[in-house]
């Protein structure tokens, strides 16, 4: 008799317990998870050191700090002061979602030390916890994508890498002063997971692409794109500028985009940063939850 009651009740134990965990999973599920918003440390006027995080923590909303790989000294590619940064942003319970500033001095996408910068940032970024590094090239560093003597080398480059990115959980991210239409073309070439386009919709405007820098997300697509810079210039989001970003974040929700927004946005002092932040994540809310 005890034997069955015992039975009885483990039974009814188990699915009470079974029922619970599903209605937490439920209510879990429920729950939209926290939008992944960040800032550059170069933004906070705090690149190079690590009390960047304690900053950011201030700030409602903000989840993660983009770090720049060669900035102060030592920089992110000594093993002990990667280390220190990341013990310092889960301190302040901070993600780093991504580093720029990845190559050397003097290096650029086309120099024969390029691969090496990148592999020593990838390094970096895999102790971190960093999903993207930005590789960035403008202008003149940019490839002309009619011309295969131009592109094909950095190609070439981003092929011997991709695969070291990729296995570390990295993906290398593009932002240059091509078109989406450019960009998608020479990602395309690349061919590689671990090589995306980290999408500056104000930097399309300002190389001028502003007629396609809203079109540009749907061209390139959530598989393209790796993460997302987003300014106005020293003024708020919010505020009158060349990109609609009402527009934008809608084009965003419609590819499935479910990355990580970095702002790259310009302040006079810290302190103007700190509530100039407060306010655009207000704003980013609002539009990315409407």
């Amino acid at each position: 008799m005890s034997t069955r009651l015992t039975r009885r009740r483990f039974l009814q134990a188990t699915a009470f317990t079974t029922v619970s965990a599903c209605f937490v999973r439920s209510a879990s599920a429920a729950q939209p998870e926290p939008l992944k918003i960040g800032i550059r440390a170069a933004s906070m006027k705090m690149a190079g050191t690590p009390e960047v995080f304690k900053v950011a923590a201030s700030i409602p909303g903000l989840r993660g700090v983009e770090l720049q790989a060669t900035a102060g000294s030592p920089n992110l590619r000594d093993w002990d002061t990667v280390r220190h940064y990341k013990k310092e942003a889960e301190r302040h319970g901070m993600k780093v979602p991504s580093l720029a500033g990845i190559l050397d001095r003097g290096v650029t996408i086309h120099s024969p030390g390029a691969a090496e910068s990148i592999l020593a940032s990838i390094r970096a970024a895999e102790m971190l916890g960093a999903g993207v590094i930005l590789a960035a090239f403008f202008r003149g560093d940019a490839p002309d994508m009619a011309d295969e003597a131009s592109y094909g080398p950095i190609v070439s480059m981003l092929k011997k890498v991709a695969p070291k990115a990729a296995d570390a959980g990295v993906v290398i991210g593009l932002e240059n002063s091509l078109s989406p239409a450019e960009n998608k073309k020479l990602v395309d070439l690349v061919d590689h997971p671990g090589v995306g386009v980290y999408y500056d919709l104000h930097n399309m405007d300002f190389y001028g692409h502003g007629d396609q820098a809203v079109p540009g997300i749907e061209l390139l697509g959530k598989k393209r794109i790796a993460m997302v810079h987003v300014k106005n210039g020293n003024d708020l989001i919010e505020q009158p500028g060349p990109i609609d970003w009402p527009a934008a974040f809608r084009s965003f929700h419609e590819i499935g985009y479910d990355g990580w927004y970095v702002y790259e946005t310009g302040h006079d002092s810290i302190e103007d940063c700190i509530e100039d932040t407060k306010k655009n994540n207000q704003y980013l809310q609002r539009l990315i939850q409407s």
